[in-house]
């Protein structure tokens, strides 16, 4: 049991809590393809309620538009997947939640839905911060679960970037 803990503490998702938590501030995330992935693994980490607020897996335009006021405008010139949608999603659910920091997550994950511009494994993460906006896009190959558990760490070493 003890050395589980000693790796927990060590992960950058219980890095992140504690940095969170000692400057007072708050969490919030949207993702769209890995459906909730990365705010599971952030609140795996016991004590994440007083920093981590609340996400929104956001899987659908409609929802996308409506809960995160991503524009019709951006999803129609640049599609789900884009650095834009990316920004204004992270943007939308900062807002939306009231947090002090927001993470968002988008892209293809995959087998289909990949094209030759934007091919599977073609993910968009966004974070915010009362100071920045970093927006990144990655490319990964693998299955389906192991594009979205990459998706979530290239989130997570964002994030702790921004708040590290």
């Amino acid at each position: 049991m003890a050395s589980e803990n000693i790796g927990h503490r060590s992960r950058p998702e219980a890095l992140i809590g504690r940095i969170l938590k000692k400057r007072g501030l708050t969490l919030a995330v949207a993702e769209s393809c890995t459906g909730g992935l990365l705010s599971n693994t952030l609140t795996n980490i016991p004590g994440s309620s007083d920093y981590f607020i609340g996400g929104v897996v956001a899987y659908s335009n409609d929802v996308k538009r409506s809960v995160l006021g991503v524009r019709a405008k951006t999803l129609r010139m640049f599609g789900a997947v884009s650095r834009q949608t990316a920004e204004e999603m992270a943007a939308g659910v900062k807002k939306r939640l009231k947090s002090d920091v927001s993470i968002s997550i988008t892209g293809i994950a995959g087998p289909g839905g990949g094209s030759r511009l934007k091919p599977v494994g073609t993910v968009f993460v966004a974070v915010s911060s009362g100071k920045e906006v970093m927006v990144r896009k990655f490319s990964f190959k693998g299955t389906r679960l192991s594009i979205k558990k990459k998706s979530s760490l290239g989130a997570l070493s964002m994030l702790l970037k921004i708040v590290g």
